[in-house]
C-alpha cells in the first residue's frame, strides 16, 4: 500500500477527544493491550497528529503520529499497527517467519507467497482467513511487515504451502516509514535511561556501576546474551537502496518559461508567404524577421525615410483597425512590428531541467494567492496554480504546515479541471512569498498575489 509515494491531504493536531477515542478504538481492537500499554502508546500529552493522505492507488488511508514516527494507520475504518508499534508490542499479532532476502520484495509492494515461510519446530501460529498478521525474518523477531492472512493456517498446511500467503499493507522501509529516526528511551515504556539500565542489568546484558558520584557508567557487555544476539536490523540491499534513492523527491528547479506568439487565421496572408499557417508558433525574434522579409521583398520601405514602412493591402487588413483602413498610410518599424505582436494570438513554452519544452497556446496563469474568510470569521490563504510551475500542491502544503504551525488542506480548484489548491490557516503569504521567491526561485512576475502580506506590526 505504501510502496509508492502518497499524497498528504492534512496533518493536524489531534483534539482531546479524538485521543480518547483511539485510546477506546485501540483496547477494543486489540485486547492483550493493557490499559498501561495503551496509555504509553498513545500518550496523554505528548504531540499526536492526524495525518490523511491518499496511498497512490487512491485509497484513503488516515496515519497517526506520535513522536515523529506513524504508529497506527485507519484503511476503510479498519484500524492497524505499524512496524513501528510492533518493535515496542511485537507480540501483538500472529507472527509468521520468512527469509531476509524477501523484504526487498515486500517493501517493493509484492505480497508474501507461502513458498517463502519458514516453519518453526514448534509449528506456523494458528490463524484464520482475514487475520492481522506480522511478519518477521529469521533471526530477528523484530516484525518488518504487516499482512492479512489469505487463507487460515490449516488452508496453507493443505495447500502445501504454495500460493500466496498474505496481502501485504505496510512494510519497515515503505513511503511510511521516514528515515533518519533514533531510538528515543523517553517514548519506550522506560522512559529514563536510568531504568533502562536498571533492566537491562537484570537481565545479566550489561553491567553497570558508578564509577563517580551520579554517574553510571556500562563496565560490561555480555554479547553473546541472546536479547542482543536476537537483535538485528534487516540491511537493504544494494538494489533496494538504488530504488529507494531514485524515489527520492529531487530538489526543485524553476521552469524556463518563453513567451510565444500563435498565427491566427486573420494573420495568414503575411506569413504564408514565410511558410507559416493558421496555428505555427513563432517566437519574437522570428516574427520580427518575418516581418522585416516581407517588407523588404515587397519594396515597402519608404524611400525617404527608412524609419516608415508603407501599408499594402496585406499589412493593412492584418494590423490596422477598420476605422484607420483609408487614413494610415505608413508606420514606423517599431509601431508596425508592436501592432503586429500584438495581433498574434499568445502561447507560451515551459521547459523543466532534463525535459523536452512544452508549448502550450494562452497565456500561462501566474501562481496565484488570495485570503478567503471561513467558519467563525477565521481568515485562510489559497494558493493555485502551482502545477503549471512543476510544484507538487501536496509537497508545498506539508511544507507550510510545518513552517507556518499551522493546518493545511488540499482541495480541486474550482472552475479548474485537474487542478488543487492549498489551504494554510491565517494569512501566509509572507511564507509563501519566501517559499516561492527565495527557494523556487520563481519570477515575481509569475506570482499573484504577494501584496496581500500582512503590513509589519498588524495582526494576521
Amino acid at each position: 500500500m505504501f510502496a509508492k509515494a502518497f499524497r498528504v491531504k492534512s496533518n493536524t493536531a489531534i483534539k482531546g477527544s479524538d485521543r480518547r477515542k483511539l485510546r477506546a478504538d485501540v483496547t477494543a481492537v486489540f485486547p492483550t493491550l493493557g490499559t498501561d500499554q495503551v496509555s504509553q502508546l498513545i500518550p496523554g500529552k505528548e504531540e499526536l497528529n492526524i495525518v490523511k493522505l491518499y496511498a497512490h492507488r487512491g485509497d484513503a488511508v488516515t496515519v497517526y503520529v506520535s513522536g515523529g514516527n506513524p504508529i497506527l494507520f485507519e484503511l476503510e475504518k479498519n484500524l492497524y499497527p505499524t512496524v513501528y508499534t510492533l518493535w515496542s508490542y511485537p507480540d501483538l499479532l500472529p507472527a509468521f517467519t520468512t527469509w531476509p532476502p524477501v523484504l526487498e520484495k515486500l517493501v517493493g509492494g509484492a505480497d508474501l507467497m507461502l513458498p517463502g515461510l519458514v516453519v518453526p519446530p514448534a509449528g506456523l501460529p494458528q490463524v484464520q482467513k482475514g487475520d492481522l498478521c506480522a511478519i518477521a525474518l529469521v533471526g530477528n523477531r523484530a516484525p518488518v511487515a504487516i499482512g492479512v492472512a489469505a487463507m487460515s493456517t490449516a488452508e496453507m498446511l493443505t495447500s502445501g504451502l504454495k500460493g500466496r500467503g498474505f496481502s501485504v499493507l505496510h512494510t519497515y522501509q515503505d513511503h511510511l516509514c521516514p528515515e533518519g529516526r533514533q531510538l528515543d528511551v523517553k517514548k519506550s515504556s522506560y522512559k529514563k535511561l536510568s531504568k533502562f539500565l536498571q533492566h537491562m542489568q537484570q537481565e545479566q546484558v550489561i553491567q553497570v556501576k558508578e564509577l563517580s558520584q551520579g554517574v553510571e557508567s556500562i563496565v560490561a557487555v555480555d554479547w553473546k546474551h541472546p536479547r542482543i544476539t536476537s537483535f538485528v536490523i534487516p540491511e537493504p540491499s544494494p538494489t533496494s537502496q538504488a530504488v529507494q534513492e531514485g524515489s527520492r523527491e529531487q530538489p526543485y528547479h524553476p521552469p524556463d518559461i518563453k513567451s510565444l506568439y500563435c498565427v491566427p487565421a486573420s494573420m495568414t496572408l503575411l506569413f504564408q508567404e514565410s511558410g507559416h499557417k493558421k496555428g505555427s508558433i513563432l517566437d519574437g525574434g522570428e516574427v520580427r524577421t518575418i516581418v522585416i522579409s516581407y517588407a523588404k521583398k515587397h519594396d515597402l520601405v519608404d524611400a525617404d525615410n527608412n524609419n516608415l514602412v508603407k501599408l499594402d493591402p496585406i499589412l493593412c487588413d492584418c494590423i490596422l483597425e477598420k476605422n484607420e483602413q483609408h487614413t494610415v498610410m505608413k508606420l514606423p518599424w517599431d509601431s508596425l512590428l508592436s501592432r503586429c505582436l500584438e495581433k498574434l494570438q499568445p502561447a507560451y513554452q515551459v521547459t523543466f531541467p532534463g525535459q523536452e519544452p512544452v508549448v502550450k497556446k494562452g497565456k500561462i496563469c501566474p501562481v496565484d494567492i488570495t485570503l478567503a474568510q471561513r467558519a467563525s470569521n477565521k481568515k485562510v490563504t489559497v494558493v493555485r496554480n502551482l502545477e503549471a510551475y512543476g510544484l507538487d500542491p501536496y509537497s508545498v502544503a506539508a511544507l507550510l504546515q510545518q513552517r507556518c504551525q499551522a493546518s493545511t488542506t488540499v482541495t480541486p480548484a474550482p472552475g479548474a479541471k485537474d487542478s488543487l489548491q492549498v489551504q494554510i490557516q491565517g494569512n501566509q503569504v509572507h511564507h509563501l512569498g519566501r517559499l516561492l521567491l527565495e527557494e523556487c526561485q520563481l519570477p515575481r512576475k509569475h506570482i499573484q498575489g504577494l501584496e496581500k502580506a500582512p503590513k509589519p506590526g498588524k495582526k494576521k
